[in-house]
């Protein structure tokens, strides 16, 4: 069992309304769900799609073929009717398009009058689709009744009460007139967690007890900020939306430095912005985090569609030479833990940390059995103020055998902390000898270092101990590449996926580079058009892949797409 359902239409339309409640209805229902969407850059008209794909097992990618499209405008039809499995469906409401289509493939199912007819209003018609698309598939409806229910919660009894009476309409009519529908459902699971990228990575900043979150919007990294701060009174954050780019940075810097986990995201044009702001925490050595959401560019670019290019910027973006980690998830599990750990090891070793997003991940959603909070790293690496006081000078840049000084809270202890943007001293005062400024950098830069690439984790491997080919890949492209190897096993191809992508990982826990050297192919799977990742891996490694597989259009690869490519 694994079909895939797409709602197509205009922005405005409740596109989203509609793809969201099927996705949270089927994964209560304990199926196996994947979604991901692709808009336009406006408020109104356009076209928009809503994908969801459903199975009775894990399924972490798009596919191509559709076995309903459910079309809300006339272009949802022209684009994607070729799409369309040999007996897939078009639901469609006449009335609406102001046109009628004959063929089985074609189900004329009337949202509105349904709607207004079960005593709601016109505006339930998505309500109404809802139910019909699943009644054609035969799955419970009882599960939308309860999304229903949270989704009015601020509604009064009765427009709840007409919601659920148009679901059923729809749900009947669609479970009774859709004579080609013959789906095959295989009993379901328990209940699964439905989470979307952006929403991980705010889950994993309250794991590690983020406390300052400030970002100026902008897709696709503005919904961490709106995850955060539809919890900010709860988990006790202050969420502050910045006049830009620049003062978002520096407003988390300064209350880093004031003594909580702080973090700031953006995309590319915006974390152009952020340059300055990162050297600063570098040179300060203030902890920070930030979430880069990468879409297409250069400038404004596709501000809706999906590119990793943004790679090779956050390696060397700031000026000057100073350590970073970045990390890239590749789905929202990771997104989760390697959130976590961006914040233990930002404050552990006082640098900037990376996670690395993008439209793709970050607008798709992924059912979860559930997750452990017992493995997130929470360590508080801040000096207790009464380790100190027996000292009479507190010296925020002291030099040591690791690269890392003291960090004490200002106000914490009866010591004042000094730190400048300027070259300093270990007490935090301006210098200008040479002597300092070549001590502070191996402190900052190399001792560090040392110590930061024995934290990261090797590439996650998947496939045959001795595989002819080798699927090179990193952060959001982790989930289709995995569905192409398990799809093709008599093709001897395995997976080397990095998540942990700056520093590479060491080679003692698991030689990777010897996994590569001995097959006789190696493949780079990445969404830019020089690809960046190879790049890394050439100049950090020496090691060259023999082939690249290249996707730059904005849209991600499907699972079918990529396995012709290969």
């Amino acid at each position: 069992m694994d079909y895939t359902l797409k709602i197509g239409g205009e922005a405005g339309q409740g596109i989203q309304t509609v793809g969201d409640a099927l996705a949270k209805a089927l994964s209560r229902l304990g199926y196996h769900v994947f979604t991901n969407q692709d808009y336009e850059s406006r408020i109104r008209g356009g076209h928009n799609f809503y994908q969801v794909r459903v199975s009775d097992r894990p399924v972490r990618a798009p596919r191509r073929p559709l076995d309903i499209l459910v079309a809300f405008d006339r272009a949802s039809i022209t684009l994607h009717q070729h799409e369309l499995v040999e007996q897939g469906i078009i639901v469609y409401d006449s009335s609406q398009l102001k046109e009628s289509f004959g063929g089985p493939q074609f189900l004329d199912v009337p949202f509105v009058k349904l709607a207004t007819d079960a005593g709601a209003k016109e505006i339930a018609a998505n309500t109404v689709a809802t139910g019909a698309i699943l009644g054609m598939l035969g799955f419970p409806l009882d599960p939308l009744f309860d999304i229903i229910k949270g989704l009015l919660k601020r509604k009064d009894d009765e427009t709840r009460e007409q919601n659920k009476r148009a679901a059923r309409a729809g749900y009947e009519y669609g479970m009774n007139k859709c004579g080609r529908c013959a789906f095959t459902l295989n009993p379901p699971g328990v209940p699964k967690m439905l989470l979307g990228g952006n929403e991980a990575i705010g889950f994993g900043a309250l794991a590690a007890d983020c406390r300052f979150y400030s970002a100026y919007p902008m897709t696709p990294s503005t919904g961490i900020m709106l995850f955060l701060s539809a919890r900010a009174k709860e988990y006790g954050i202050i969420v502050e939306q910045a006049e830009d780019e620049i003062a978002a940075i520096n407003m988390a810097l300064g209350a880093s430095f004031a003594g909580v986990r702080a973090m700031t995201g953006t995309s590319g044009g915006g974390f152009a912005l952020m340059t300055e702001g990162l050297s600063l925490a570098a040179m300060t050595e203030t902890p920070i985090v930030i979430a880069l959401a990468q879409r297409p560019g250069p400038a404004t670019g596709l501000p809706t569609k999906t590119e990793q290019a943004d790679l090779l910027f956050a390696l060397n973006a700031g000026h000057g030479e100073f350590p970073r980690i970045i990390f890239a998830p590749g789905d929202p599990g990771q997104a989760i833990s390697l959130t976590a750990k961006a914040f233990d090891l930002s404050s552990k070793y006082q640098i900037p940390v990376f996670v690395m997003t993008d439209q793709y991940l970050a607008d798709t959603q992924w059912t979860m059995d559930g997750f452990s909070m017992d493995d997130l790293p929470m360590h508080d690496w801040r000096v207790d103020g009464g380790k100190i006081d027996g000292v009479d000078e507190y010296s925020r840049h002291s030099f040591t055998a690791t690269g890392v000084s003291p960090f004490a809270i200002p106000g914490k202890t009866r010591h004042v902390v000094v730190t400048d943007s300027d070259e300093h001293s270990e007490a935090g005062h301006i210098i200008e000898d040479g002597e300092t400024r070549k001590k502070m950098v191996e402190k900052r830069l190399f001792l560090k270092m040392n110590s930061i690439s024995k934290e990261i984790s090797p590439p996650l491997f998947l496939g045959p101990a001795q595989p002819d080919t080798v699927l090179v890949s990193w952060g959001s492209t982790y989930g289709v590449v995995r569905e192409a190897v398990e799809l093709m096993p008599e093709k001897k191809i395995a997976m080397l996926h990095f998540s942990e992508v700056f520093p590479l990982p060491g080679l003692e826990a698991f030689d990777y580079l010897e996994v590569l050297k001995t097959a006789k192919r190696t493949i780079s799977i990445e969404m830019n058009a020089t690809g960046q990742f190879a790049r890394l891996l050439r100049e950090e490694t020496g090691y060259s892949v023999t082939d690249r597989v290249l996707k730059y259009d904005g849209r991600p690869f499907l699972v079918e797409e990529l396995m012709e490519e290969l």
